[in-house]
C-alpha cells in the first residue's frame, strides 16, 4: 500500500514509490522493493527522488536521480547519477525514494496521506475493533497503529491484512492473523498422565536418554 506526504510546495504532493534494500555488484546499483503500480512510469532514466534517510546520513536532504532500471531474475535493480561503486550504493541502503506527484496528474490505487487513515474504524468480521490513531513509517513497510479496548495493536499495512481501505465510510477493513488482536488460549491441553503412566514415564525417559548415549561416539577434530 502506497503513502503520500505534503511535499512542502503549492500544487505537488509526494507518493511513496520505492526502498533501496541492498548494493548490488561493484558499479553502485541497488536493489529495489517497489511500493508503486506504475514502475514503467516512475522509475524511467532521468527520473528524480527525494531520499528519506536519517538524518546522520551524508544523504540527509538530497535528491536522487534515476539513470538505469534493470531486472534480475525478475527483481528491479536501480543504477543512480553519482552512485558509482558498492561503497556508495551501500551509503544509500534501507533509503526509501519519494517522488513528486502533480495534482493534475492520476491518482495511484491505494494511496493515502496520513491524516485521512487517522480516526478511522478498524472493522473485522463486521464488527469495530478498534481506531488508528498514527501511523508508524518504518523501512520495511508501514504499521497502523490501533487503538483496541485495552491496547495498541501494530497491524502491517499490506493489502493481505488490510485489503480494503474506505475514506468516505471512515472505515478499515482487516484480516489479521490469529493472535494480532487476541491473545491464543490452548483450548486443548495435554492430558495429564495417570497413575501407572506417571510412574513409568520417567524410567522410560532415562532409558531412552541411555541409549542415545551410548551410540554417540567422540568428535574428531
Amino acid at each position: 500500500m502506497a503513502r503520500k506526504q505534503p511535499s512542502g510546495r503549492s500544487a505537488q504532493t509526494q507518493l511513496r514509490v520505492g526502498r533501496l534494500t541492498k548494493a548490488h555488484g561493484l558499479k553502485g546499483a541497488l536493489k529495489l522493493e517497489l511500493f508503486t503500480d506504475d514502475p514503467e512510469r516512475r522509475f524511467v532514466p532521468g527520473a528524480e527522488f527525494t531520499l528519506q534517510v536519517p538524518e546522520d546520513s551524508p544523504w540527509h536532504g538530497k535528491r536522487i536521480s534515476l539513470t538505469e532500471l534493470r531486472w534480475y531474475n525478475s527483481h528491479p535493480v536501480g543504477f543512480f547519477d553519482g552512485v558509482t561503486d558498492r561503497g556508495g550504493a551501500e551509503s544509500l541502503v534501507k533509503a526509501i525514494l519519494w517522488v513528486d506527484q502533480s495534482a493534475d496528474e492520476p491518482s495511484e490505487e491505494d494511496a493515502w496521506y496520513d491524516h485521512q487513515l487517522i480516526g478511522l474504524d478498524v472493522i473485522r468480521d463486521g464488527d469495530k475493533v478498534g481506531v488508528i490513531v498514527r501511523l508508524e513509517h518504518l523501512p520495511a513497510q508501514d504499521l497502523l497503529v490501533v487503538k483496541t479496548a485495552d491496547r495498541e495493536v501494530m497491524v502491517p499495512f499490506v493489502k493481505a491484512i488490510v485489503p480494503s481501505v474506505d475514506v468516505d465510510a471512515r472505515t478499515v477493513t482487516v484480516t489479521p492473523p490469529t493472535g494480532l488482536f487476541e491473545e491464543i488460549v490452548d483450548d486443548d491441553p495435554a492430558p495429564k498422565l495417570d497413575n501407572e503412566a506417571s510412574e513409568s514415564a520417567p524410567d522410560e525417559a532415562t532409558e531412552r536418554s541411555s541409549d542415545d548415549d551410548a551410540g554417540e561416539s567422540p568428535a574428531e577434530d
